[in-house]
């Protein structure tokens, strides 16, 4: 994927990581031109689904001086 341009709007640029639920991602967001992260998930099933909400809830929750939203 790296060099690609998914959704439009977001370059490719280096893998940051992987783990279980999925990659992550370098990218540059091109329509507000900065640097984010994007997540690709392997979401195979309902259990792998469940999960990422969770995740999702957590950290949407989290606020800290270091943590970026």
């Amino acid at each position: 994927m790296i060099g690609e341009t998914v959704g439009g709007r977001y370059r490719i640029e280096r893998e940051l990581g992987r783990g279980g639920m999925g990659v992550v991602y370098l990218a540059h967001d091109t329509s507000i031109d900065r640097q984010v992260a994007l997540k690709q998930l392997h979401l195979d099933d309902e259990e792998s689904r469940q999960r990422f909400m969770r995740e999702a809830r957590l950290m949407g929750g989290l606020s800290h001086p270091n943590i970026i939203t």
